[in-house]
């Protein structure tokens, strides 16, 4: 019996070494993967959870409140100095960290997930990672004007890569696996499964692929149940009743606020731009190291929350009297102005965090001022206030996030009032026409834009850039190679491309010259001698590029 029992168990783990070699060496078959996403889906959701619980722990401890979610209403108690410096020590923690641990001292966040997906097979880079997400806990917790969600969608992303190159699977499956992490990540935080999972496709992968669907939307229920056994099925805003559309009379003024809040998203989002180049030009002129520029940063958001604590954390509690409309015209305003100031000093400042929650907020408030007077104007056609506050605050989101579909849905699943869907999806609309055709689409690719990443047009844009000439070009010693005496006349004429180029670089000039091959040089020296390498035809930079628009094709049809 005990000789059969031995047998069995050595069969048994036969059968587990062949199956994880089958896995690591050939990747998941289809049933195999749904439980792979599952496994990445709840470890996604509790790693969710557990940086909100990170972040109100040492929030808690920074500012000695009980409930973080009133932060902005107990810091009105405070001492102003203990207000000014806790978000200026915070800042200076963040950059000593990001100095210690980044080459860049900058922040990971959504941008970077996006990147990761498109040109990485849906890989991120963990150890800046690790960093960024440390830096991003200290950011929200000491009173940076950011949100929680942008930094939780990249330590999802972080989890999805180990999984990844522990399976060693490929660029398809590697990026499935981030959208499942993402999802899991995204349901959590918000209790939003539907949009977790579109917010998946539509911003991270940026298709709606049937193959990717369905493990998604396992990981996204994971992490939906996750978040429902911690803290309950309850919704993040609460609303006053229900709201009423006044048909059909009141929909043009969802029309106007959707324009409205469209110019308010580009306004934000360049506000973000403008403070990031121009302390990035102010710390170049005085010379001042960057580990300090999130100290400065910090110094003058604790300046702001003296007068305003409602600028400092993540600010739902402001959210939420702009949604109960517990705040008068002149409020909403100016908070809106602040808020979006304080966002731009902490972003720039590069302390971390995320977007998503600040335009919620700025959105809110933009919808409650045009709603204070719109139903000011209109008293006999109008419906609830508090209405165009929930429209704006989802129309602003989903103009900075680019995101329409998952931003109407996680409106609807953050305030749990499904019955106003109309006018939400008009001010939608509207805000996404208006913000796409000013910015790169969304925030995200607007960041990455300016790192000279151009995923904002599509696939044909991006894919030029992931080949380097070297590995597309032809050898001397290979079949069909250039004929070398030609290639050095023409290097001598100066018509070449550099070995580490891409064919980003390199197609362009077979346009303008009309030559059917390139020599491939590498500079040597201090005068940057070009050294013959090979040479990189015309046919061949076409086919690389063609077969990689296939594939990508095939992907995202499959």
């Amino acid at each position: 019996m005990l000789s059969h029992l031995n047998r069995q168990v050595s069969k048994t783990a036969a059968h587990c070494v062949r199956g994880w070699d089958f896995l690591r060496h050939r990747g998941p078959g289809q049933i195999q993967f749904w439980f792979i996403a599952l496994l990445v889906g709840v470890a996604s959701g509790f790693a969710a959870i557990g940086f909100r619980f990170a972040i109100e722990g040492l929030q808690t401890w920074a500012y000695g409140t009980e409930d973080p979610n009133t932060l902005h209403s107990f810091a009105e108690t405070l001492h102003w100095g203990w207000v000014l410096t806790i978000p200026a020590l915070g800042g200076m923690v963040v950059g000593l960290i990001l100095y210690l641990f980044t080459t860049d001292g900058r922040v990971r966040s959504v941008s970077d997930v996006i990147e990761g997906a498109a040109i990485n097979d849906g890989r991120v880079d963990n150890k800046a990672g690790l960093a960024s997400a440390v830096c991003s806990w200290i950011t929200l917790s000491t009173g940076g004007s950011t949100g929680r969600e942008g930094p939780v969608v990249h330590i999802a992303a972080m989890i999805s890569t180990w999984v990844a190159n522990v399976l060693r699977v490929d660029g398809i499956t590697g990026r499935d696996l981030l959208g499942c992490a993402v999802a899991a990540a995204v349901s959590a935080s918000f209790n939003a499964p539907i949009a977790g999972a579109l917010f998946a496709l539509e911003v991270v992968l940026r298709h709606f692929a049937v193959h990717a669907f369905a493990p998604i939307v396992v990981a996204s229920a994971a992490g939906t149940v996750i978040n429902r056994l911690t803290f309950g099925d309850v919704t993040e805003f609460v609303l006053p009743g229900t709201s009423v559309v006044e048909f059909y009379l009141e929909l043009p003024a969802f029309f106007i606020l959707g324009l409205l809040s469209g110019l308010v998203a580009v306004i934000f989002m360049q506000a973000i731009f403008w403070a990031d180049d121009w302390e990035t030009r102010l710390q170049n002129r005085l010379g001042l190291p960057y580990w300090l520029r999130p100290a400065v940063a910090g110094l003058l958001l604790g300046g702001m929350a003296i007068f305003y604590p409602h600028i400092i954390g993540v600010g739902y509690e402001t959210t939420s009297l702009a949604l109960t409309g517990e705040l008068v015209l002149h409020e909403a305003i100016v908070f809106a102005v602040l808020k979006t100031a304080a966002v731009a000093i902490t972003m720039a400042g590069r302390m971390g965090g995320g977007v998503f929650s600040p335009s919620l907020m700025v959105g809110a408030l933009t919808g409650l001022a045009f709603g204070l007077i719109a139903t000011g104007l209109f008293p006999e056609h109008s419906g609830a206030f508090t209405l165009y506050a929930l429209a704006g605050m989802g129309a602003v989101a989903a103009a900075v996030l680019g995101a329409p579909i998952s931003t109407t849905l996680i409106v609807f699943e953050l305030t749990g009032d499904w019955q106003t869907g109309l006018a939400v999806m008009v001010s939608v609309s509207m805000s996404t026409a208006v913000s796409s055709r000013l910015v790169a689409r969304s925030f995200f690719l607007t960041q990455l834009e300016r790192r000279k990443v151009h995923l904002a047009a599509g696939p044909q844009a991006y894919l030029l850039a992931m080949f380097r000439v070297q590995g597309v070009m032809r050898k001397p010693t290979d079949e069909g190679a250039a004929d070398e005496e030609a290639c050095l006349t023409m290097i001598e004429q100066g018509l070449y491309v550099q070995a580490s180029a891409t064919l980003e670089t390199a197609l362009p000039r077979f346009d303008k010259s009309g030559v059917a091959f390139l020599p491939v040089v590498r500079l040597e020296g201090e005068a940057g001698t070009p050294v013959l390498q090979g040479a990189l035809f015309h046919v061949d930079a076409l086919k690389a590029y063609n077969r990689a628009l296939a594939a990508t094709a095939e992907e995202e049809h499959s």
